[in-house]
């Protein structure tokens, strides 16, 4: 069975080939335009400029064609993403890049798995080919690995985005009262906040107030960023900002008594986190144990581990199942480890 399924992954590779290199050539294109592009400031900078300059503009000229027809491809690139985002999934993963702050759209998103499986899989073929050209087994787990890479280094990007922003949050409130009891307007009190705060929330307020400047309500650029930052402190901050708007109150008061309920949380919560990582630990060396053992065996002695997924030996006496019993064995042990992992991050998981 192992040399019927490296015989077709084998016709796999050969006949992806040609389209392995075509992806490579597309990934490395999509990476060196949006490194070009401008970001999200700087075009809605240029868009409020236009807005409030004069009236004169220059006359069209051979570079205005060539930018014209620039604007015409980037348009029909645009209305294929519009395309595939207004798909319920497409949706979802535009907003988890846009909470990443990753400049890509939905359709270079899915290129990019595309070009890291193959590429993965070229990799794992290479190094895990016989000796007669056939790809091994284990080249699918590369390849398979490459489809998740992208999702998971969106999720992580999202946390570390999110627990910055929120360890920033109370020093941001601190700043934003300051100014409001400097005579500073919401607005300009934001500008200022905009101005002095670290990444990443220097940045999301830049967004807040350049939306602001080009005519987008307070609301809805509030909202927009609450999209952006999924934190239940944030919401409680800009609906005190509305309900000011619309009742009145001295907003500086409330937001120096939240500034101040957010510090508490967060020196609870490192306590939390002090108190439980003897625990976290206990889950992570359980769970990666068996893996780096597996591993260790691996190199030391891989005719042994060969049995668990290829079978006993041909010649070996050794009664066995028509396919090798290592691959059920394998799963039901990632079945298990993930239960326990799952339950020992529930167990240390405490919500303040």
């Amino acid at each position: 069975m192992s040399d019927l399924l490296g015989a077709l992954l084998g016709n796999v590779v050969c006949c992806v080939l040609p389209l392995a290199l075509l992806v490579f050539g597309a990934g490395g294109y999509i990476i060196w335009r949006r490194s070009r592009m401008p970001s999200t400031e700087e075009q809605l900078s240029a868009l409020n400029q236009m807005i409030e300059g004069s009236e004169w503009r220059p006359a069209p000229s051979d570079g205005d064609a060539a930018a014209e027809k620039k604007a015409a491809r980037l348009s029909l690139t645009d209305r294929l993403d519009n395309a595939i985002s207004s798909r319920g999934f497409g949706g979802r993963v535009r907003a988890q890049l846009r909470k990443a702050d990753l400049k890509l759209t939905v359709s270079e998103y899915y290129v990019l798995h595309v070009v890291l499986a193959v590429g993965l899989g070229l990799v794992g073929y290479i190094f895990f080919r016989t000796e007669s050209g056939l790809p091994d087994a284990r080249v699918a787990i590369p390849f398979i690995a490459g489809f998740f890479i992208p999702r998971i280094y969106v999720g992580s990007r999202q946390k570390k985005r999110l627990k910055d922003f929120n360890n920033q949050l109370a020093d941001i409130l601190g700043l934003w009262v300051n100014a409001l009891r400097a005579g500073y307007s919401v607005p300009q009190a934001m500008e200022a906040v905009s101005r002095e705060s670290p990444q990443p929330a220097g940045e999301e307020f830049k967004r807040v107030v350049a939306e602001m400047a080009i005519g987008v309500p307070i609301e809805t650029a509030l909202n927009n960023m609450l999209s952006r930052i999924e934190s239940e402190d944030l919401d409680l901050v800009f609906t005190a900002v509305n309900i000011q708007r619309e009742v009145g109150g001295n907003l500086a008061e409330i937001l120096d008594t939240i500034s101040h309920t957010i510090r508490e949380r967060v020196r609870i919560k490192g306590e939390i986190s002090v108190l439980t990582a003897s625990g976290r630990a206990t889950g992570m060396l359980i769970g990666f144990l068996p893996v780096g053992l597996s591993i260790f065996l691996y190199i030391i002695n891989p005719t042994y581990m060969g049995q668990l997924f290829l079978g006993p030996p041909i010649g070996a006496n050794i009664p066995g199942l028509p396919i090798p019993c290592g691959w059920p064995m394998v799963a039901i042990a990632v079945v298990m480890l993930a239960i326990g992992l799952a339950v020992i991050r529930r167990i240390v998981d405490i919500e303040v």
